[in-house]
């Protein structure tokens, strides 16, 4: 079998990289093994503009957000399905403090902080001692249906093998690659957290983190916004279901499901929330997250065929349209990578 390009995952990013190259009516293969652990598969799929304590803007979100929401859209049309929900973040502040960092951005003229009119008006459903703000424009993306739904129009157009990719099966050559019976110009490795391991790429300074999230049933709370007080608890596509999440835990010995987040998450809810809440479930997973908290985009220095595209941490839902589009470019067009994201950054340490 002969195809252009072998893409390794399908995750977000190997879901977005075949998605372009697809358009560019390239023939490729992905080797995926449906491992329903994947961080794609449970995150929430939330695009927040602002992070951190002091609400700055999230790295290149005036760029990769107008980006990624008309890609999802023009998925929506392609495939026939419902995939963006717009959702302002209603943001309780936890003490004076932050609100005062708020409203000190408030008075920047921030684009996407807003003052929200009614501080009462959530008090039917939360407790909250110190007002709330509102960020917008933000965004759930309905990723499993995305994930989903593009692996079966994948399989109508038989570019997908469902299995785990053997690396020691794979053969690197100087114009092309071989794998089992597949022959390629180029590899690209969209592998999420087994990149850590990937002997091309396992130099590059990864910071895998554990997430873990609840899906809870709430019949009586409004759906209409995402809301965070420590925790997130967005709305999911399914009525009075909920994701709450996350949090962030270097240090880990496996990718499952903890008591202790268990715990925090819900005392934390006994306390915010005043409406009675089922756990339907409790799911985990590890993010392939970069010290620098830049994505890996492009090819390996030395072996010009083999490439990656991860890394992209918790701002995948918004990060890989933009890098995947940059990536597909690339390779037909031979577009440049942006210099924060290329995998040329690390030359001196891939070259070892």
């Amino acid at each position: 079998m002969q195809v252009d390009y072998l893409i390794v995952g399908q995750g977000i990013c190997g879901t977005m990289l075949s998605w372009f190259l697809h358009k560019e009516e390239k023939t490729f293969l992905v080797i995926d093994d449906n491992n329903e652990n994947s961080s794609s598969k449970i995150a929430a799929g939330i695009i927040n503009p602002v992070t951190g304590r002091r609400y700055a803007y999230t790295w290149m979100i005036d760029e990769v957000m107008p980006f990624a929401i008309q890609c999802y859209e023009e998925v929506e049309k392609n495939l026939g399905l419902k995939l963006v929900y717009p959702k302002s973040i209603i943001d309780f502040f936890p003490s004076p403090q932050m609100r005062n960092a708020f409203i000190d951005r408030l008075n920047e003229n921030d684009t996407y902080l807003h003052s929200y009119p009614d501080q009462n008006h959530f008090n039917p459903y939360f407790n909250y001692d110190f007002g709330c703000g509102e960020i917008r424009p933000s965004y759930t993306i309905h990723l499993q249906l995305l994930l989903s739904s593009w692996r079966k129009k994948l399989m109508e157009l038989n570019s997908i093998k469902e299995e785990k990719f053997d690396v020691n099966e794979l053969k690197v050559e100087e114009d092309h690659i071989s794998y089992q019976n597949i022959t390629a110009q180029k590899i690209i490795f969209c592998d999420g957290t087994d990149g850590v391991n990937n002997p091309w790429f396992q130099l590059l300074p990864y910071a895998p983190n554990k997430g873990e999230a609840l899906i809870i049933e709430c019949n009586e709370l409004t759906n209409d916004h995402i809301f965070k007080k420590g925790l997130m608890l967005a709305p999911l596509p399914e009525e009075n279901l909920y994701w709450v999440g996350s949090n962030y835990q270097w240090e880990f010995e496996n990718d499952q499901p903890s008591q202790q987040f268990y715990q925090h998450a819900t005392t934390v809810l006994n306390g915010w929330l005043k409406k009675p809440y089922k756990v339907l479930s409790h799911k985990a997973a590890v993010r392939p997250a970069t010290l620098e908290r830049r994505p890996f985009v492009g090819f390996h220095p030395q072996f010009q065929n083999v490439g990656i595209l991860n890394g992209m941490g918790t701002k995948g839902t918004s990060l890989a349209p933009f890098f995947a589009n940059q990536l597909a470019q690339h390779l037909v067009y031979n577009f440049p990578i942006s210099p924060e994201a290329n995998v040329h950054r690390f030359t001196r340490i891939l070259s070892k």
